[in-house]
């Protein structure tokens, strides 16, 4: 069968023979033993629901085995024999260009180079999933390809419950994810939820299909790594910046560390995906002994080095070293997956990965213990380091809350509504006040075509936008402005497309509303291919999370999800192609709701109403929210979007004289 045929098949009716286990891929760990016997028989006749009952006899068996060895039912048998990676848009079977369009990205959060556990479905995060099996996704791909522009797809955690009819300007996809009943969305019950095969964790962009690679997050670490030297004053080279993390969006770091300038020590305990980053050169050197990677990291801060240094091993171990050596760490951080503590985001230390994975999975109440052991080690030993001066912000990763949460020494002395912990979070400082505020966050665009050339035009084009926008660009958003110009003049020499020809640029309504438009004129000119637009769930409006996207929010809203929902359904109705709502994000189940969505450029008259209606609701409903919570720079730049568009009228907020209260 071609490759078209295949899509259109959907769920093959004839058993395709059985595939073996492959240990050269990167697999998610075993999860936890969770299920009781009478909801493991639930377990199977829900994976059972997506195959002819004369298949049953055969599948339940080995069904069971999956469940038992793996803690989930992925059903590996129905993984395709065609390679997973974005095609072109025309190699793709169907009726609609915007089905073609979401097939090719979700095909893309599924390219082994992409994917962390691509056999599994899961894009980054360690649990961060496309689809629950791969019953879900054939099924998925033959309703896209089946589609016409006068249907909608409705995906309820990963399960495509089928096409609907609709209209042409409703979005072609509508995903939900992880959406439970607020009092059951505790980390158990994503294993157990999740094992029963009725709901995912679909993470930000890996269960909406936006993902891109760890361009997305190199961007936005680079931004973060730039302005955190600026905060203590302090040129990048010659500088220290010590972290944890390299599998899925974490491996974004060294490559970040390299574009700003400094020396960067991250440190993994999974050897494979250590060496996959070195293999992509996100990283120059590996480490696995801390005597040697002292001397290394002495030598790069003399000769002022621009140079990334994996250390093999755990981070605490770096902490404390450092510590003993009496090396001056500048700014640090960390980006393990804390938002999945127990079943594989952060490891312990003292023991293997190996080891780890075994006691995960056998003893999770023990491995759980250890965890926090080691969260309490590792923050003692970034506490000796502050005291020193290095500057320390959490990365969203939820790594204070956790550490918290295990009686670490964590918490301000002195709390104020916002500022509980003794470290802020970085967009406290540096995301939320200097980019959210302004309007300013991760647009990205891919190049339908597959064609590089068509990335480098779309480069040239957003540059020049932004060269003629910053001309007139007031005082207060010129860094940003700057920052963003730069970046894009040097995103073909840094390599960073991973997967298909995308780019990311930090960029405000009128930004991106500008660069769209002039990528739909070039469309439609026969310059380049069609383009699909969408951004990082990690955005000025997107998500509502208080210990990371909303963290800047003092006036007590942060706990509420509202912005979110309101921008998901915004979108829905102003033109996106497909729009996302999920609960679980980087920060971990329960503790966030984050919103996504994806356009398609096709050079139309439609596309050109569609971009501009949405993209100015997609940037200032955040900002306007921000603006209520009296955030400074929100204030500013609702008002500056009040005078540009007459027909948005906000209500602003009226401030107190602090001495009355």
């Amino acid at each position: 069968m071609t490759f078209q045929e295949q899509i259109q098949q959907g769920i093959p009716s004839q058993l395709p023979q059985a595939k073996p286990y492959e240990t050269n891929i990167n697999h998610a760990p075993k999860r936890k033993e969770i299920l009781g016997e009478e909801e493991k028989k639930l377990a199977l006749k829900n994976a059972l629901r997506y195959f002819d009952p004369q298949l049953h006899e055969a599948l339940i068996p080995e069904f069971k085995q999956e469940l038992e060895d793996y803690g989930r039912i992925y059903m590996y048998r129905f993984r395709p024999d065609y390679e997973m990676k974005a095609r072109p848009i025309t190699d793709y079977p169907g009726k609609s260009e915007h089905a073609k369009a979401i097939m090719l990205m979700i095909q893309n959060n599924l390219d082994y180079a992409v994917a962390q556990h691509p056999h599994e479905l899961i894009t980054y995060g360690g649990n961060g999933a496309v689809f629950s099996n791969w019953a879900q996704y054939l099924l998925t791909m033959k309703y896209l390809s089946e589609m016409t522009d006068e249907q909608t797809l409705v995906m309820y955690s990963g399960h495509p419950m089928g096409l609907f009819p609709s209209h042409k300007d409703a979005p072609r996809v509508v995903v939900t994810n992880g959406m439970m009943i607020p009092n059951y969305s505790k980390p158990d019950d994503w294993e157990k939820f999740n094992a029963l095969g009725v709901t995912q964790y679909g993470q930000m962009t890996a269960g909406s299909y936006m993902y891109i690679g760890p361009q997305g997050i190199v961007h936005g670490t680079t931004i973060t790594v730039l302005n955190a030297f600026r905060k203590i004053n302090k040129e990048p080279k010659g500088g220290l910046f010590v972290t944890s993390g390299l599998g899925g969006m974490s491996g974004a770091q060294p490559k970040a560390g390299n574009i700003a300038g400094c020396v960067t020590v991250c440190a993994e305990v999974n050897p494979k995906i250590t060496k996959i980053r070195y293999d992509q050169k996100w990283v120059n050197e590996i480490h696995e002994d801390l005597d040697s990677l002292v001397k290394r990291v002495r030598e790069a801060q003399e000769n002022k080095e621009t140079v990334s240094l994996a250390y093999l091993g755990n981070i605490v171990e770096v902490w404390e070293k450092f510590d003993q050596e009496d090396l001056r760490i500048d700014i640090g951080s960390d980006q393990t997956s804390l938002h999945n503590p127990w079943a594989g985001g952060y490891y312990p230390v003292g023991q293997s990965f190996e080891e780890s994975n075994k006691m995960m999975a056998e003893d999770p109440e023990l491995f759980k213990e250890k965890v926090q052991e080691t969260l309490r080690r590792h923050a003692a030993a970034i506490n000796k380091h502050t005291q020193k001066g290095t500057y320390f912000f959490d990365y969203g990763n939820a790594f204070l809350l956790e550490a918290s949460r295990a009686g670490a020494d964590v918490m301000a002395d002195n709390p104020t509504l916002g500022r509980e912990f003794r470290y802020p979070s970085y967009v406290q400082d540096i995301m939320g006040p200097m980019c959210f505020d302004y309007g300013f966050g991760p647009f990205r665009w891919v190049c339908t075509s597959g064609n590089p050339e068509d990335l480098q035009k779309t480069d040239g084009i957003a540059c020049a936008v932004l060269e003629e926008m910053i001309k007139n660009s007031p005082a207060e958003i010129q860094q940003q402005m700057k920052d963003n110009i730069q970046w894009i003049k040097g995103a073909q020499e840094n390599k960073l497309v991973v997967g298909s020809q995308a780019r990311i640029l930090y960029a405000d309504a009128e930004g991106r509303m500008k660069i769209a438009e002039a990528f739909n004129k070039a469309i439609k000119n026969g310059e380049i291919g069609p383009v699909v637009l969408g951004r990082d769930h990690h955005d000025v409006s997107g998500t509502d999370s208080p210990y990371r996207e909303t963290s800047n929010i003092y006036d007590g809203s942060r706990f509420t999800a509202d912005m979110a929902i309101h921008n998901v359904i915004g979108d829905s109705f102003r033109g996106a192609t497909w729009v996302s709502i999920h609960n679980g994000g980087g920060v971990g189940w329960g503790e966030v709701i984050n919103g996504g969505f994806g356009m398609l450029l096709d050079g139309s008259d439609d596309a050109d109403r569609r971009l501009k209606s949405m993209l100015f609701w997609d940037v200032n409903n955040g900002i306007s929210r921000r603006s209520w919570a009296r955030n400074e720079g929100a204030i500013f730049a609702i008002k500056r979007a009040m005078e540009i568009e007459p027909n948005l009228k906000v209500t602003l907020p009226n401030l107190v004289d602090e001495n009355l209260l």
